[in-house]
């Protein structure tokens, strides 16, 4: 198999440091900014600074899960897990974004009606606006690093930042890259309810504050969830990965032809490759056997291809073309 497949396809989890040190950077600011977040709530009675903490300890909680879905899923595989364990992955950040949803959204919108029908007066405004600014340089640190992983991974994969990000198979990734872009989003809204609470006198903006927090913390929950959701269920790779890796196998020198091909994502960067191809030669049934055993375990030799398994195509069968847009 040429090297189209690494050149296309996310790498392993197990082979890719810079997802550990983007969790563990989104950690330590997330850690810093929700004690300093839920110092300035109590000492200014803030309803968006309360928002803001919930979130942040919402955010550090979840990079604990996150820390885990990267250890795990990175394990290769046994006899009792014959795919590897890359889907744990989108397990444990399936916990992260429901925490978010819950620990952060919820949490949020709640404090911010209760702030609206029993609202308390806000002080110490200074503290506040030195609060926010202190976590809008951490939550900087923390999504600088997020964005610098996108933006190589999506060069190296000819994508678009935004795209890659969108459908990249690391949800460790993605989850911090959306939740360090709702955090500075969040602060921003956060400093505009404490703004106008300063302004007018009333803690209405203050509480509307909260409020649009925990709904934006929400749109990101789902999205989150809607991405582990569709590749825990199986999640077919994007047809330039496919066309790549089609043209690997047609490039084979043992393969003549491919008449069927399925690439599912089974883990971050790890694939399982299910083809019917024609092998070169006429050859005995025994020697084409071994030879077809052979090819596979060549191909699982690739990081990117948890497991492969080729059967043999009729002559009825058309061949596939790099460029087809045949789904598996």
């Amino acid at each position: 198999m040429t090297s189209a497949t690494p050149a296309t396809a996310d790498p392993p989890a197990a082979a890719k440091p810079d997802s550990l040190v983007t969790v563990l950077v989104a950690f330590g600011a997330n850690l810093l900014i929700a004690i300093a977040k839920t110092v300035a709530a109590v000492m200014t009675g803030s309803a968006s600074l309360v928002a803001e903490a919930a979130h942040s300890w919402a955010d550090a909680g979840n990079e604990v899960f996150l820390l885990i879905a990267d250890r795990r899923s990175g394990r290769r595989r046994d006899v009792s897990h014959p795919l590897g364990y890359g889907r744990e992955a989108y397990v444990w950040s399936m916990f992260a974004a429901f925490g978010l949803f819950s620990a952060g959204s919820i949490v949020s919108i709640w404090h911010g009606f209760t702030e609206l029908l029993d609202p308390e007066p806000a002080t110490n405004y200074p503290i506040a606006y030195i609060v926010l600014a202190i976590a809008f340089v951490l939550e900087g640190v923390s999504f600088l690093q997020a964005l610098r992983q996108t933006r190589r991974a999506a060069e190296s994969l000819h994508r678009q930042p935004i795209w890659h990000i969108l459908n990249t198979s690391n949800p460790t990734l993605r989850a911090v890259f959306f939740e360090d872009s709702a955090a500075l989003v969040g602060l921003l809204i956060a400093g505009a309810g404490v703004g106008l609470h300063q302004l007018t006198g009333s803690p209405t903006p203050d509480a509307i504050g909260s409020i649009a927090v925990g709904l934006l913390l929400g749109v990101v929950a789902v999205l989150l969830i809607d991405r582990n959701r569709r590749f825990l269920v199986g999640e077919e790779v994007d047809p330039v990965v496919r066309s790549a890796v089609l043209a690997g196998l047609i490039q084979h020198p043992e393969i003549d032809r491919v008449t069927y091909l399925h690439l599912e994502f089974v883990g971050p960067g790890r694939m399982y490759l299910v083809a019917a191809i024609d092998m070169t030669g006429d050859q005995a049934e025994h020697d084409l056997a071994v030879r077809l055993r052979r090819v596979e375990r060549e191909l699982e030799r690739n990081d990117n291809v948890e497991e492969a398994v080729l059967t043999l195509s009729t002559a009825d069968e058309k061949s596939l073309l790099p460029a087809d847009p045949q789904q598996a």
